[in-house]
């Protein structure tokens, strides 16, 4: 009888997983998905154009083969489909600064084991803090993970046809979604309230946009700044539930189903996972990032955010993907 030992191909790859991300940044910092996007396909035309040795080419091309982001077909290379979308610079959904961001995050993973004995952070939680320089470079890099959901909402709430509106974003960091909002529907405004050094970031973004003349910010912290009382058309709280507990969500969701209008709608967008907690696969992940950079937050079940929209006073919730999120409308 045949004793089918399994393979040890899939632990060895997730013991050297950090090689992945090393890779990939390495291969967005030289802008390799860029050159290989405008036709260079074999190392010695990328090591050219990006101006690196051909050998140090050619070992990142194998890795990014190995790694199911570059394909070789009759002796060149070229992108995948999800490559060419997501990190070629300058295009909207472009991940490839995160990807140069992570690079720089990967000592803290160290800590992981004690942060999962203790349960938290065991330096101070850099999510909660305002002044930290972990923003300037964040608040920029994952602005394009939000640009799927943003545009998908504008659909669902037909924002483009909406006329006179009123937007209030809640801990907006880029302002990718007034950014998007307010170029499809030149008669909106939109707020945005977030820490003061955040607010300068969205601003100056937003004028490169052409659409700051219809963009203010409030300086604050929101869980304690006043969101006003029936003002708003429509909310906004991305990517911000997932570093909150469950009390202090309910407190800001109802909050803010008090800012708004009768008849207005909340968007939350986060990394939300299954009620069995099956999937999907990088919500899951993304738990740990929050065990250890917050002392409350995970990646919150769709049942938990159902349950705390119900308790704020919503009554119509409904989810839809909005890969590599969640989006989530409430009335």
């Amino acid at each position: 009888m045949t004793n089918h030992q399994p393979s040890p191909d899939t632990v060895m790859r997730l013991i050297n997983g950090y090689w992945a991300t090393g890779i990939l940044a390495a291969s967005a910092t030289h802008s390799l998905f860029n050159h290989l996007e405008d036709g260079a396909g074999t190392a010695a035309a990328l090591a050219d154009r990006a101006r690196i040795s051909e050998r140090g080419a050619q070992t990142l091309l194998d890795g990014l083969v190995s790694i199911g982001l570059v394909e070789r077909h009759d002796g060149r290379y070229r992108n995948t489909a999800e490559a060419s979308a997501y990190l070629v610079d300058g295009r909207p959904g472009s991940l490839s600064n995160f990807a140069r961001l992570k690079l720089t995050h990967m000592g803290s993973l160290a800590d992981l084991a004690e942060v999962v004995r203790v349960g938290g952070p065991v330096t101070n939680p850099v999510v909660e803090v305002a002044n930290n320089p972990h923003w300037e470079g964040i608040v920029t890099a994952i602005a394009a993970q939000s640009v799927p959901a943003a545009t998908i909402a504008a659909e669902e709430l037909g924002l483009a046809e909406a006329g006179e509106i009123t937007i209030l974003d809640v801990g907006g960091g880029s302002g990718v979604y007034s950014g998007i909002w307010l170029e499809a529907n030149p008669a909106a405004r939109s707020t945005q309230l977030d820490w003061e050094p955040i607010n300068a970031i969205a601003r100056r973004l937003l004028t490169e946009r052409g659409v700051a003349d219809r963009f203010t910010t409030v300086d604050g912290d929101f869980h304690t700044t006043d969101f006003g009382t029936a003002a708003y058309d429509v909310a906004v709280y991305s990517h911000i539930a997932h570093q909150e507990g469950p009390e202090s969500n309910v407190e800001v969701f109802t909050r803010l189903r008090q800012a708004l209008k009768p008849g207005g709608a909340l968007v939350v967008n986060d990394y939300i996972v299954d009620d069995d907690r099956s999937g999907p696969a990088f919500p899951l992940l993304f738990a740990s990032e929050m065990l250890l950079k917050s002392k409350q937050g995970s990646t919150w079940r769709r049942s938990d955010y159902h349950d705390w929209l119900v308790k704020a006073g919503f009554t119509d919730v409904s989810f839809r993907s909005a890969p590599p999120a969640t989006l989530v409308i409430a009335r």
